[in-house]
């Protein structure tokens, strides 16, 4: 008995300390451990809180994109986020027939580099309080803190703010935000 739990316990120890080593002491978003060593995708689909964006991305056709070498900087919204649209409008996003529009939405949170949170911060403060970020979608969002949270300004005046930041991918970062950013129209 005393040797079965000795095991059991050196078996949790282990696998508690190869998933701290495995995540390289990423955050958890969604409730699920995030890994440094996995792509974009490979993380986004373990998160409880980022199911509609993986639904969205995988009806936008850009799994591969995203799984890609990158780097890539991806401000990604929540279920909630997307749940603060109008409604209908999620739905409406993932028709065949608008994959167009929900390509330039979500690459409206694409950033072409690896930007973490110290360094968009530096830009900020550089560029006196607010630094541009223009995205793979053409979109360009504003970037600005307050306090000590990262807020981003879409160009129909959405703000959004970073609520997990440097969620490091081996193709990129992740920054977990509360709304949804929208290209100009």
């Amino acid at each position: 008995m005393k040797f079965r739990m000795a095991t059991a316990i050196l078996a949790l120890t282990a696998s508690v300390a190869f998933a701290a080593s495995h995540s390289g002491e990423n955050p958890m978003v969604g409730g699920a451990a995030m890994f440094a060593d996995k792509n974009i995708i490979e993380n986004a689909v373990n998160s409880a809180d980022h199911t509609t964006l993986v639904a969205a991305v995988q009806a936008a056709g850009l799994v591969e994109t995203l799984q890609g070498a990158g780097p890539f900087t991806v401000f990604a919204p929540t279920n909630e986020a997307f749940a603060k649209l109008p409604a209908g409008t999620v739905e409406t996003l993932l028709k065949p027939e608008n994959k167009d529009t929900l390509v330039k939405v979500l690459t409206c949170h694409v950033v072409g580099k690896a930007v973490l949170a110290e360094a968009l911060n530096k830009m900020i403060m550089d560029d006196n309080g607010k630094h541009p970020v223009p995205t793979l979608g053409g979109c360009t969002l504003q970037a600005s803190y307050e306090g000590d949270m990262i807020k981003l300004t879409d160009e129909n005046g959405n703000v959004a703010t970073v609520t997990i930041a440097d969620v490091k991918q081996s193709n990129g970062v992740i920054h977990v935000i509360d709304t949804v950013m929208l290209p100009k129209g």
